[in-house]
């Protein structure tokens, strides 16, 4: 008679929580600790991710990165600081952002004249000791290049009535004499446009893109 065969014992699996019917409180603590490190973990990279998407110095950083390089070759070929050229573009344009920068490509709020291509805007100007809202035709570029290459050819060889209107702006030893001159020279109506390029070009240190 064939004798029957013994299956083997299966052993009883140890629980993680519960063992031999006792609860393993130091299993449980470790597990609560490394769930509430984990949901820390998960904030502050959120967080931080957060901070680096809404900062406004990301932004303008690579506002001024991308036109940095543009602008010093412009320098050498002109003679308009870099410091200059960038402290503008930011005014005029609040960084790239304004409709005269998103939909005309117009950095510097250059005015259209005659047969220059143009489109009616409005605009904040400054006059009669305040400012007034009004409507002006600015010009319209293809490419923030073209509007860079415009600002700097306008700087250099000045208006269609006066060739040297700019020239204290290109002869300037320093950004705070250059933005000066554009204020003097009439570049824009704002009372406190010079002091408003200083001001940024030190907070942003602009002028260390004058010496590259």
């Amino acid at each position: 008679m064939a004798s029957k065969r013994r299956r083997p014992r299966q052993k009883r699996q140890s629980q993680f929580f519960v063992k031999k019917g006792r609860v393993q409180w130091l299993n449980v603590l470790i597990v609560c600790v490394a769930v509430i490190g984990l949901g820390w973990l998960a904030q502050r990279s959120w967080q931080s991710k957060a901070e680096t998407t809404t900062a406004p110095l990301t932004s303008h950083t690579a506002f001024i990165k991308r036109l940095a390089p543009e602008a010093q070759r412009l320098n050498k070929k002109y003679h308009v600081m870099t410091s200059i050229t960038l402290s503008q573009a930011i005014l005029e344009s609040d960084w790239g952002q304004s409709t005269n920068a998103t939909e005309n490509n117009n950095l510097f709020g250059v005015k259209a004249y005659g047969t220059q291509a143009g489109k009616l805007m409005t605009t904040q100007e400054y006059y009669d000791g305040a400012y007034h809202t009004v409507k002006r035709r600015f010009r319209v570029y293809t490419s923030w290049h073209d509007s860079l290459v415009d600002h700097a050819e306008k700087l250099a060889y000045g208006t269609t009535w006066d060739s040297q209107h700019y020239a204290a702006v290109i002869q300037a030893k320093d950004y705070q004499t250059a933005a000066k001159a554009l204020q003097t020279a009439g570049y824009a109506t704002d009372p406190s446009y010079a002091q408003k390029l200083i001001n940024i070009i030190q907070k942003y240190h602009l002028q260390r893109y004058d010496s590259k």
